[in-house]
């Protein structure tokens, strides 16, 4: 077992330090070029989309897909996860402020890269006999590969998302919440598991329908939480907002001028370890988010394009750089705490023994919110191979990993978790380079046919 986690551990730094960086900051480029800077002029058309009319955005989700709003929704719940608070520590401790910087890149040019991804989705969307409507990058996939490689990537593709995702993924999950909750409130992590396992059980057997409504429901409650919970801290320390700020921008280029940062942090560790995350946050490129843009009901495909770059944005620029203000104005990072437990140390410098249990409850919400998506992503995955059928099996299935994953945290099935993670983001970035051409084509005809009639109409 030790060997075989060495290995895994071996491919995973070597994807997610080098590969994973070149492909998806290489593909950020070229989309952000082919696209002329898309993320900037269709910032204001997806902030509309997204918040304009919000609460008239909601509807009901059916075999039909979902609206827009339920879409991103969706989206967000799988993006904005235990990687918000853990992830943004573990990148600030080896890497120092300077860290997010990087991830402030990674996330610009991820916003082109999920805008493709988005409205490929939505061009290759599936509709079944019965008239569901389901999609994601297997169906782009075969379409950028002809004949039977397309069919063997897709289907690998399928495999490693259902494993990194669905199964092993969700048992990450709920091993944060059910740590969180121990810590801050001595329950048992079995208790916390089952409870998990059960609420997860039957939000999956209710559909679509029930998956659009939690999350609908749930994401604008734990951001809005997490958000307001965070500035409190930020304002109570708000004369070290001006250093915080500088210490990100100077430590990316030069960590040793920072004071108060990482031990040993250089600007190699600061950028990888700020694009690695920010990249793995965000998951633009990862091929897992356009499983919700798919099924969206927009008119146009560059329509859910401009809502699936507000994903991005909310999770990097103002989650994940919460956090990171959170930490570096209670001047945590020196403490040489990583993970949770510095988010942890640095909310209670303000909240004291309640900044235990606003973890908890902010783990609650984002690792419950993701195992929603991550579930729905899988499960896009197993119609494809198996049909209808077998997504109640999957169902109970993705929901004892739950279960099992509370119990304990098992370094081989995490570690494998994240290498599946990496792996299945090689087949989805290859085909959107492929397709890059027809994002263009699509991006064209929105601006000079789609809008053109819709203003004449």
């Amino acid at each position: 077992m030790d060997k075989l986690n060495n290995i895994v551990l071996l491919i995973q730094h070597y994807l997610a330090d080098y590969i994973l960086i070149i492909l998806l900051l290489g593909g950020g480029v070229i989309f952000t070029i082919r696209l002329g800077f898309i993320q900037i002029r269709g910032f204001k058309a997806g902030w509309k989309r997204t918040f304009g009319g919000l609460f008239s955005k909601k509807g009901t989700a059916g075999k039909d897909g979902m609206s827009s709003f339920q879409a991103l929704a969706t989206a967000i719940a799988a993006q904005v996860g235990t990687g918000n608070i853990a992830g943004a520590a573990t990148a600030l401790a080896i890497g120092g402020p300077g860290a997010i910087f990087w991830m402030w890149i990674a996330a610009f040019l991820g916003m082109a890269t999920i805008f493709g991804e988005a409205i490929m989705a939505q061009k290759y969307k599936h509709v079944g006999k019965d008239g569901h409507v389901t999609g994601g990058p297997v169906y782009y996939i075969q379409a950028a590969f002809k004949g039977t490689f397309g069919k063997i990537l897709a289907a690998v593709f399928s495999v490693l998302i259902i494993f990194a995702l669905g199964f092993m993924g969700n048992a990450v999950q709920s091993n944060s919440i059910a740590s969180a909750f121990h810590t801050a409130f001595g329950i048992p992590q079995i208790v916390v598991g089952i409870i998990i396992a059960a609420i997860a059980l039957f939000v999956f057997v209710g559909g679509i329908s029930r998956i659009a409504k939690v999350t609908e429901t749930i994401v604008p409650i734990m951001a809005c939480f997490y958000i307001i919970g965070s500035l409190i801290v930020i304002f109570a320390n708000f004369k070290e907002i001006p250093y915080a700020f500088y210490s990100i921008v100077v430590g990316a280029f030069k960590p040793s001028a920072v004071s108060g940062g990482a031990v040993g942090a250089t600007v190699k560790l600061a950028l990888t370890k700020g694009v690695a995350r920010g990249l793995f946050s965000n998951e633009a490129g990862m091929g897992s988010t356009p499983h919700a843009h798919a099924v969206a009901k927009v008119e146009h495909p560059v329509e859910q394009g401009f809502v699936a770059m507000i994903g991005v944005f909310i999770d990097t620029f103002v989650i994940l750089n919460l956090t990171a203000l959170v930490i570096i104005t209670t001047q945590s990072i020196p403490t040489g705490l990583t993970g949770t437990a510095l988010s942890q140390y640095a909310f209670s410098s303000v909240f004291g023994k309640f900044g235990n249990v606003f973890i908890a409850i902010c783990m609650f919400f984002f690792a419950f919110s993701t195992i929603i998506g991550w579930y729905f992503f899988g499960q896009a995955n197993v119609k494809y191979l198996f049909g209808k059928k077998a997504v109640k099996p999957y169902a109970v299935l993705v929901s004892f990993c739950v279960l099992l994953g509370s119990l304990a945290q098992v370094d081989l099935v995490w570690n494998m978790a994240d290498c599946f993670n990496s792996l299945m983001v090689i087949p989805n970035i290859l085909a959107l380079f492929f397709l890059s051409s027809q994002m263009k084509e699509l991006h064209d005809d929105y601006y000079h046919n789609f809008l053109k009639n819709k203003k004449v109409k």
